[in-house]
């Protein structure tokens, strides 16, 4: 199955669509990866949607991804009397670590940590972003802060500290279980929530020891701050808007995803733009202009992904959401200025020979109007070199590795497909125009690039590069 666009969608599984044939009809409307979110998830539903999503590959013959994303640490106030209290502004309300029933002036704060980080003149911001308050005094059991902008406040809703960098790390006894269960399911990328240093990551990457992929979440803004760092560690990055606007400036988001967005490109790191893109489609069939916008801006940007979060997990149009943004990626990537946009920041390539060569693989598809870039991957290194040129022909990876082509399926551009290694350079270049043809990326007589690192098989020594025919032969042997 060939997609019609480069950007790669990845669709949310929950209630909605945790059923074999909404997942079905998820894939072939256009989903290339599958979110679990692990904060609502079981092991036991994260084992069935695993077995559901790799028959359904099996049955297409298409690498697909699956992303198994971490719940992380949850912040929450305790439990109120009345189950709510009425935060007015201007006044004084109080935080501790008594654990009575809270009140209209106290609540009990279940998260000791917290006491020892926050400081005066730190923001306090609840029920995602409803409730602000500013801390006035500290204790070692209690924190005051005014009311800024007031309202009801439920028990157990969360509480998040922007200003605070707080003392444990992003990985929860849960979230380190989830991890091992995922890994030995087979998994291909892990979402790490709460990231504020790039120790949050080095401690995934321990754990994972290379066995999954790691999409770093910058949802707080000390991530922000150590962005270079968390990145070098992080195998990909999600641009977690939802939580990244709670926690600072809603303003300021759009010039982040910016910002994100072209430091992971430049990286040659997959980065996914994430929540909130067509919110209306979780009750309404068609989404409204300005989530059409806002999706188009990220194909625009040349982002790696695209991503449904409530709109395919809980919504009412699942399947309709996916199609939808299949459509708007589709009718960019055909837009006049799509190209001039996409390269508006050039990208460098690095002073090595497999970037070098990346990068002549496409200026030679374009110069000579060749049908396909063709790579031969095993570590999927030479994959994202090709597609962090974002170049105009299209990009097939051969790898004969399906955990490559799995993670591959997060990537801009490439087509994947799962083939056994040549024996010797004629076998590489007759088989890379072979699957060009069968995959319908050439026609006979047209031309494709080959690139590849030889010896054969040699992890991350892309060397070479070969224009070949695509022969009438090729058809026959098909």
């Amino acid at each position: 199955m060939r997609r019609n666009r480069r950007v790669k969608i990845v669709a949310t599984l929950g209630p909605s669509s945790s059923d074999p044939d909404t997942i079905r009809c998820l894939f072939e409307a256009g989903a290339d990866v599958f979110r679990i979110n692990m904060s609502h998830a079981s092991a036991e539903g994260l084992t069935e949607l695993h077995r559901v999503i790799r028959k359904i590959e099996a049955d297409a013959g298409r690498p697909i991804g699956i992303l198994v994303d971490l719940q992380g640490p949850k912040l929450r106030v305790g439990e109120f009397a009345d189950g709510a209290a009425e935060l007015v502004e201007g006044e004084i309300f109080r935080f501790d670590r008594n654990e009575e029933l809270g009140t209209a002036q106290r609540v009990h704060l279940p998260h000791p940590e917290i006491f020892r980080a926050v400081e005066p003149g730190h923001k306090l911001i609840l029920d995602d972003g409803k409730l602000h308050l500013v801390v006035r005094e500290t204790s070692p059991d209690s924190i005051s802060a005014q009311v800024v902008t007031g309202g009801a406040l439920a028990s157990r809703k969360g509480i998040s500290l922007p200003d605070t960098v707080l003392p444990f790390g992003a990985m929860t006894d849960k979230d380190r279980k989830d991890l091992e269960q995922a890994v030995n399911l087979g998994a291909d990328w892990i979402g790490l929530s709460f990231v504020q240093r790039s120790d949050d990551v080095a401690e995934a990457r321990k754990l994972t020891r290379g066995r999954v992929a790691i999409m770093t979440k910058i949802e707080k803004p000390s991530a922000i701050d150590h962005l270079d760092s968390i990145l070098e560690l992080s195998d990909g990055l999600m641009v977690a808007r939802g939580d990244l606007g709670v926690e600072m400036p809603l303003e300021q988001v759009p010039g982040l995803q910016k910002r994100i967005t072209l430091a992971a490109r430049r990286t040659g790191k997959p980065v996914v733009i994430a929540t909130q893109m067509l919110e209306s489609m979780i009750t309404a069939p068609v989404p409204t202009r300005a989530e059409v916008s806002d999706v188009a801006t990220a194909v625009f940007d040349g982002a790696d992904a695209i991503m449904l979060s409530a709109e395919s997990a809980a919504g009412q149009f699942p399947v309709e959401a996916v199609v939808t943004m299949d459509k708007i990626a589709i009718e960019v990537e055909r837009d006049a200025g799509y190209e001039r946009l996409i390269h508006a920041q050039e990208i460098e390539p690095e002073a090595t020979a497999a970037d070098a060569i990346s990068a002549a693989a496409r200026t030679v598809s374009e110069t000579l109007n060749l049908a396909a870039i063709v790579c031969y991957t095993g570590s999927g290194s030479t994959g994202l070199r090709a597609a962090r040129e974002r170049p105009r022909q299209p990009v097939i990876a051969l790898t004969p590795i399906a955990a490559t082509a799995r993670r591959l399926a997060m990537v801009w551009g490439l087509h994947c497909v799962l083939t056994s290694d040549a024996e010797d350079l004629d076998e590489m270049v007759e088989k890379a125009c072979r699957i060009a043809f069968r995959e319908g990326f050439a026609r006979p007589g047209q031309r494709v690039i080959v690139s590849a690192g030889v010896p054969l098989g040699t992890p991350g020594a892309t060397n070479l590069l070969r224009v070949a025919f695509v022969g009438e032969n090729e058809a026959g042997s098909i």
